[in-house]
């Protein structure tokens, strides 16, 4: 019972700071929410949800495996926080980055089918950030960028995907942003057309914070491609070799 009413007070106040805009430090998010899963946790939560809960219900039990396999109390908030606030997604918290005014979080997504981890950038203004979410990709930029276009005549297929994020250093590169502020560097594959295709290069997006923490967009970094997917205009061409003799 105990855990309960502090899970559910850790929740509130969450919840209520995200309302209002605005975070202290003592609501924020930090490694006391971080819970490392047992092994064998997914296969027993889902055999628990498989017979007790129909396809509506079963996230809400999935995590309240979380909370039953002894997850913290701070583990279990952040992952029901965080479940209303991307509108259904169940991650645990399983390794946390302190830089502030933001930080990042990496996540173990238990219920996808693929790309099971991901970084969010926390504590800022929104107090969420998915790294993945193509949607706030400066994607535009990218499609002007001469050297894209050059790989894109070559390979029409060529799309942006979302980035492997499992490991141990899964980290986005963090820099102070001119003028004051911060930035993160964020890396995804530039793919063929599917997750399993050909590689064709990567894109760079920075993703910039004012000091405050407030997000004030992506800014895409033109990268080279890989030389050999270029088209070489000069290069020569070697010699035919000569026809046989008779």
């Amino acid at each position: 019972m105990k855990r309960l009413i502090l899970t559910t007070s850790i929740g509130c106040m969450f919840a209520l700071t995200l309302a209002a805009g605005q975070q202290t430090t003592s609501q924020k998010v930090g490694a006391s929410a971080i819970w490392q899963p047992p092994q064998d946790f997914v296969t027993k939560a889902h055999n628990v949800c498989d017979k007790a809960a129909g396809p509506a219900s079963f996230p809400a039990c999935f995590m309240n495996q979380i909370a039953a396999a002894g997850a913290p109390a701070a583990a279990v908030a952040f992952t029901r926080l965080l479940y209303q606030q991307t509108n259904g997604d169940v991650g645990i918290m399983v390794a946390f980055k302190h830089y502030g005014p933001v930080d990042a979080a990496q996540i173990f997504y238990p219920l996808r089918a693929n790309d099971n981890y991901g970084v969010l950038l926390v504590n800022g203004n929104p107090a969420i950030l998915d790294v993945d979410d193509l949607q706030k990709l400066d994607r535009s930029a990218m499609e002007r960028d001469s050297m894209f276009q050059a790989v894109k005549q070559k390979y029409p297929k060529i799309e942006i995907f979302t980035g492997d994020r499992s490991g141990s250093s899964p980290w986005p590169r963090v820099q102070p942003r001119p003028g004051g502020g911060m930035q993160f560097t964020v890396t995804y594959p530039l793919l063929e057309g599917c997750h399993a295709c050909r590689n064709l290069g990567v894109a760079r997006f920075v993703w910039e914070f004012d000091a405050s923490g407030k997000f004030l967009g992506t800014r895409f970094i033109p990268t080279p491609p890989p030389p050999k997917l270029l088209p070489h205009p000069g290069r020569s061409q070697p010699p035919s070799p000569p026809p046989p003799s008779s």
